[in-house]
């Protein structure tokens, strides 16, 4: 099996080795570099020296996956090595298709607005009468449990607002206000939603734990309240759980915070309404001890929305694989760079800053230094994870850094 998977990889392999026509002379300085550097070139050379254990696993269609199951007699570590590999290789890809006609058109970027805004706009119709449902629900069981679902549904209509306003105030863009426009109130968005979650969670532990402490029995729901309890939650339960599926295939972070607010009420709905039967039919502290279930759900969950989002604000590195990527555009950019001194990305927001220092020639004129720089700039912020580039240009890399990092604020 495993030369049989050979012999079709090195077949995908010569397919690659297409003759190219003989360059011009003043062209073959300027190819070499990025022959020698495309990702055609790197994984056809990766691929070739890859034990024939490991190339069992690399699918001769498409010579970027690796498919473990294939390869047999590799560790986990090793496996976890060669799957970094193949996804470094992937992102050189990524790279290279920046020089190819964009095929995501105004109209499909319209498209994908609208689908968001729609998904936006049907989850908050849909609170305010799962809202209205839960309240109903909540009079009629007088069940804590559900009492902390239906609270969570109010303020599943309260931040739902806030993501609202957050998306229609990023649309509205002010150069002279706002220079590098608002993507950062996404996550404060976020944030604030998440922080509103998690003040739910704690008010619900606390009302829960009120009641285990008086320890006094409910009393028993009769069948007419039963039949409101399992319409009302098993309705809102299917409303949410197809929401929470519409909503998980945007790309919009906000539509995705909508999704996982969505799966988290499918969540509550289930354990609040089994909370509330069990209290019911067999002890009563279940229904309290559901609702602080819930609430430490809640806390953690929206605690770690909150930590994530907070740490895209303060300016945390890029992950190696997304510096290696950057580096592998660089290099091939022109043939005049001659080094490549600095590469680093930060998140200030959702997406990546990124500053870049090339050293170029010394003699070059300058209107040709510029169209170099720029032309990298544009070029990385092609890149999707890309807010803002800054290119620099030098003749030398041999210098002290040229940006201090503050330790603290300045003294007024």
């Amino acid at each position: 099996m495993e030369e049989r998977g050979g012999d079709e990889l090195r077949t995908a392999l010569l397919k690659d080795a297409v003759p190219l026509s003989q360059p011009s002379p003043s062209a073959v300085v300027a190819g070499m570099v990025r022959l020698r550097n495309s990702v055609t070139s790197l994984r056809r050379e990766f691929l070739w020296r890859l034990p024939e254990k490991v190339r069992a696993g690399v699918d001769p269609e498409k010579p970027y996956h690796f498919i473990t199951s294939r390869a047999e007699g590799l560790k986990k570590g090793e496996k976890e090595y060669y799957n970094r590999q193949f996804d470094t290789l992937r992102s050189f890809e990524e790279v290279d298709a920046l020089n190819e006609p964009d095929s995501f058109t105004d109209e499909e970027q319209k498209s994908e607005l609208a689908r968001s805004e729609f998904a936006m706009k049907l989850s908050n119709y849909a609170n305010i009468v799962l809202l209205a449902l839960k309240v109903l629900a909540t009079i009629r069981s007088g069940s804590i449990a559900i009492a902390a679902s239906t609270l969570d549904s109010l303020l599943d209509l309260m931040a739902g607002g806030i993501l609202w306003f957050t998306h229609m105030y990023m649309k509205k863009v002010n150069i002279y206000q706002f220079p590098i426009g608002k993507l950062r109130v996404q996550p404060v968005g976020i944030i604030v939603f998440a922080a509103v979650m998690a003040t739910l969670g704690f008010q619900v532990l606390v009302q829960a734990l009120e009641k285990l402490i008086e320890n006094k029995p409910s009393e028993k729901m009769s069948s007419a309240q039963l039949i409101w309890l399992y319409s009302i939650m098993l309705s809102a339960t299917v409303v949410k759980l197809a929401l929470w599926l519409y909503c998980r295939t945007s790309g919009n972070k906000i539509v995705r915070a909508y999704a996982k607010d969505h799966y988290f009420d499918v969540v509550t709905n289930v354990v609040g309404l089994a909370a509330a039967i069990l209290g019911d039919k067999f002890y009563w502290w279940i229904d309290p001890a559901g609702a602080i279930v819930l609430a430490l759900y809640t806390i953690t969950n929206w605690s770690g929305t909150v930590w994530e989002n907070a740490v895209s604000l303060v300016g945390q590195s890029a992950p190696p694989d997304m510096l290696q990527k950057l580096t592998y555009l660089v290099i091939r950019h022109d043939p005049q760079i001659k080094r490549v001194d600095t590469v680093r990305a930060y998140t200030f927001g959702v997406l990546y800053f990124v500053e870049v220092d090339i050293e170029l020639p010394e003699d070059l004129p300058l209107k040709e230094a510029h169209s170099i720089g720029e032309s990298l700039q544009d070029k990385i912020e092609q890149l999707p994870e890309v807010e803002r580039a800054f290119v620099h240009l030098d003749f030398e890399c041999d210098h002290k850094p040229e940006h201090s990092v503050l330790s603290m604020l300045p003294d007024n």
